[in-house]
């Protein structure tokens, strides 16, 4: 697997493959947009008597806890709208501590809506995680980025700029 492929990369690709590439190239989004400037807000003020943000390899953890012997890592979002996506980016955590021979359960946190989804990896999730990598690594491997594709995410994308312009 490749080391540049990352959870947030994995989080893009589910949400938009032009974003990926965008991404994977180093082409930083607006700094200064709201919803850039909002997630930063949760992610720095949300969990912070128990927070313990680890860095390895290709992965940042939001959060790691011991719950009844379970090693638990958290991801906080700011909404449940990309559930899936930020599912997906979780899994890929789980995949990559595994490699490692660590096993844990993962827990996505959405502060702002007092909700979370518990995580736990299986053969079928490692495998579409295998294969996503592989796309990734297929996406930003080209010279240009997939064409522009309008979604619903377009409206409050911090990229606007680079693809509706």
């Amino acid at each position: 697997m490749s080391q540049v492929v990352t959870g947030t990369l994995v989080q893009g690709y589910m949400i938009c493959k032009r974003q990926t590439w965008l991404m994977a190239h180093q082409i930083v989004p607006d700094q200064e947009h709201s919803y850039l400037e909002i997630g930063r807000l949760i992610d720095e003020k949300s969990y912070d008597r128990s927070r313990k943000k680890v860095h390895f390899d290709n992965v940042v953890l939001d959060l790691v806890r011991s719950e009844e012997g379970d090693l638990v890592v958290g991801e906080i979002k700011k909404s449940s709208k990309g559930a899936d996506s930020a599912k997906m980016q979780l899994e890929f955590y789980l995949y990559k501590l595994k490699k490692y021979g660590i096993e844990a359960k993962g827990r996505l946190l959405f502060p702002e809506e007092r909700r979370r989804i518990d995580v736990e990896l299986d053969d079928k999730m490692v495998g579409d995680i295998e294969n996503i990598v592989r796309q990734i690594e297929d996406i930003i491997n080209e010279p240009f980025p997939p064409p522009f594709k309008k979604i619903g995410y377009c409206k409050h994308c911090a990229y606007k700029e680079f693809c509706m312009s």
